[in-house]
């Protein structure tokens, strides 16, 4: 089975947390979204990363490829998510970006795996928290908590190792 990694970054963390996730878990096929969806046809294993801009939008490249993104085949894959958002500044809709993919894959058939705590985390709201007290895949806070970016990276990584290995 094979596994990629695709993202959409404007600022390049969330390249930059897409790398780091890579490397923990040893993979290679890292691609920005911009690149095209299509790729993700290749792959039985996905992890998908997304930061949320202003109040509740993807990130421009998720923008643009977001119709193709709509019409992709998730049936039989499995897949984890990740979100960088500013929880203090847009509580109102943390990582709202990542609950968007969330439905998306949902509605077409994927297994999402890799659900994280929403504990410690201060937001009112959230598209992707489905369930309360846990976010659909791993959040991250680079804006106000970059310096538990790499240990959150790591525990998370451990948590889904053996379903993407």
């Amino acid at each position: 089975m094979s596994t990629a990694i695709f993202y959409g970054s404007s600022t390049g963390n969330t390249q930059s947390a897409a790398e780091a996730i890579g490397k923990c878990l040893g993979i290679n096929d890292i691609y920005d979204i911009s690149e095209g969806v299509e790729k993700m046809n290749g792959y039985d294993k996905i992890i998908l990363g997304a930061s949320t801009w202003g109040e509740g939008s993807l990130q421009d490249d998720w923008e643009s490829e977001w119709k193709d993104f709509c019409e992709l085949n998730f049936q039989g894959k499995t897949v984890a998510l990740f979100g960088l958002g500013d929880q203090e500044s847009y509580g109102d809709n943390y990582l709202d970006a990542m609950g968007e993919i969330y439905e998306v894959i949902i509605k077409k058939g994927g297994n999402i795996i890799g659900e994280w705590s929403s504990d410690g985390y201060v937001h009112d709201q959230s598209k992707a928290e489905i369930v309360s007290g846990f976010f659909v895949g791993l959040a991250l806070d680079e804006d106000n908590e970059s310096d538990l970016t790499p240990s959150r990276i790591e525990t998370w990584c451990s948590q889904i190792k053996d379903k993407f290995l």
